[in-house]
């Protein structure tokens, strides 16, 4: 056991050396775009998912959406769901329209403020209107049209949870 100790203690005076080459060392560069999470001062950009389905109608590349151009792009988004043109789509069908054009299918409007009749079913004119209130929502101008500008969100972003209290769901 005691022949062990000499080396033992060349271990133990080698340490200190070790450490402070460790302390020496350069950091380790981060590529763009890895660093920390946004803090509490920084504004957060958000798409609604019915912003984002205007902004693909822009029919002339011209990074506005007119009435002109989102009239033809809903019905064009309806028949792409309504394929035996039954000129109805229950909540099921609106559920895969959702999700084909909003992304998600339980993206806002949902089903229940879209079907102005109470009859479980979608026309495309319920359809138009709920895309028309939406585009007037948007509007912030009230020029009848929309720019990127109008349909991005900034909010101020407090930190913590996903519902900026905090904690998700207080």
């Amino acid at each position: 056991m005691y022949r062990y100790f000499p080396i033992a203690l060349t271990l133990l005076a080698a340490l200190p050396a070790t450490a402070q080459n460790v302390s020496q060392r350069q950091p380790i560069a981060l590529p763009a775009g890895s660093g920390p999470p946004p803090t509490a001062t920084q504004p957060t950009m958000v798409v609604e998912p019915v912003a984002m389905m205007i902004a693909a109608c822009d029919a002339d590349g011209d990074g506005r959406v007119t009435r002109a151009e989102l009239t033809p792009c809903v019905a064009r988004s309806f028949a792409a769901i309504d394929t035996d043109h039954a000129g109805s789509i229950g909540y099921i069908g609106y559920g895969d329209w959702a999700l084909k054009w909003l992304g998600d299918s339980n993206a806002l409007p949902s089903p229940f403020s879209v079907d102005a009749d109470n009859d479980n079913r979608i026309t495309l004119a319920e359809l138009q209107e709920a895309l028309a209130r939406a585009f007037d929502r948007l509007d912030k101008d009230h020029d009848g049209v929309l720019t990127r500008a109008e349909l991005l969100t900034i909010r101020a972003s407090t930190g913590g949870g996903q519902d900026g209290r905090g904690k998700r769901g207080r």
